[in-house]
């Protein structure tokens, strides 16, 4: 039996699925031990079919990890199933300008994408989460984020 051919870069779908606001998990090598660390973020933009625009603080062990070992791995779950998107992550910004918070500009080339959904099963409801700080300041942080991602 052939061989089914892996996806160098995202469907429409996929494109489409990173327009709005999404949870998704960022699977990054840490920079000390060189073991796997996920962890969940939200402030994830598709530029195009082969690039994917994200931001973390630049603080954080996920922007060390990053710096250490560009790859990395986005897993989301949409259109009834679980994707792993693999490729090399750059750091384009270490502060994103307009932004209140110091936060990183980093983007991520797709080099693969895998359906990772076990076999003989869907996803009924995609994950769904509630910011539980101040409702206004989420919506303008998110808009700063969002505006500077793509710019």
């Amino acid at each position: 039996m052939a061989q089914k051919e892996i996806p160098k870069q995202l469907s429409p779908d996929l494109v489409e699925f990173f327009e709005g606001e999404k949870l998704v998990l960022l699977t990054t090598i840490e920079w000390e031990t060189k073991t796997p660390n996920v962890t969940a973020i939200s402030w994830v933009k598709a530029v195009d079919e082969k690039h994917i625009r994200f931001s973390v603080t630049n603080q954080s062990r996920l922007y060390k990890n990053i710096e250490a070992n560009p790859n990395v791995v986005l897993t989301v779950i949409a259109n009834e199933t679980v994707y792993s998107i693999h490729g090399k992550a750059k750091i384009l910004e270490e502060k994103m300008e307009g932004v209140a918070i110091k936060l990183a500009k980093i983007e991520l080339e797709v080099s693969a994408v895998f359906e990772s959904m076990f076999w003989g099963a869907k996803i009924t409801q995609e994950p769904e989460y509630v910011k539980t700080y101040n409702p206004k300041k989420a919506k303008e942080l998110d808009e700063q984020v969002y505006t500077a991602l793509m710019s």
